[in-house]
């Protein structure tokens, strides 16, 4: 399931359709789901695409659901839907890292709008994650010297601080420079340094 799709999941049938239907008339790719465990008993975390959820269902409430796909690490945002909004659940839902908060009768506008940015926020979120992902496997290619030679460069000192440091020549430090470089894919060291930086976030 490559293509970005927005799950429903909503007790109500007739909700179900009226949004499936809305949703596909503005191109988005839907699915839905009549309660939160059949749900999640379907989901994979590499389904790109956001989840617009009821709050209040039988069984496994929307919140329950969305606490579940955080302790998970799923990175799909959660766009919560509900006919019985109040402070303490819109707050619960947000501090719950939900990318909106949609009160029933449904604003077609704002919900298309909700679901158009949490789609850019899990495609961007993706994007991301796949670059450390390579970063990491690029980094897993270095030897212990060559890792040793980069915390160095990384924290600034010269070749010649390095070399007296790692009692090597300053031309043994360029060589293993060079192979880093090849091996991380960067061509300047302010490109290495960064690359250091963002591993270590």
């Amino acid at each position: 399931m490559n293509r970005p799709t927005v799950f429903i999941v909503d007790d109500d049938a007739g909700v179900r359709d009226s949004l499936a239907m809305l949703l596909e008339l503005k191109g988005f790719r839907t699915r839905s789901f009549a309660d939160a465990e059949a749900f999640r008993a379907e989901y994979r975390p590499d389904w790109p695409g956001c989840l617009v959820l009821d709050l209040r269902m039988p069984g496994m409430s929307g919140l329950e659901l969305q606490a579940e796909l955080a302790r998970r690490g799923a990175p799909l945002p959660v766009i919560i839907i509900t006919a019985h909004g109040d402070v303490a659940t819109t707050r619960s839902a947000l501090k719950g890292g939900a990318a909106d908060f949609i009160e029933k009768p449904i604003d077609d506008e704002a919900l298309v709008a909700a679901i158009a940015a949490a789609l850019d926020r899990d495609a961007r979120g993706r994007e991301r994650a796949q670059a450390a992902a390579g970063a990491a496997e690029r980094f897993a290619r270095l030897t212990a010297r060559e890792r040793e030679v980069l915390a160095l460069v990384a924290d600034g000192r010269h070749n010649r601080e390095i070399a007296v440091a790692l009692g090597i020549s300053p031309r043994t430090v360029e060589v293993y420079k060079a192979r880093m470089m090849e091996k991380l894919q960067v061509r300047r060291v302010p490109d290495l340094v960064r690359l250091v930086l963002e591993q270590q976030r």
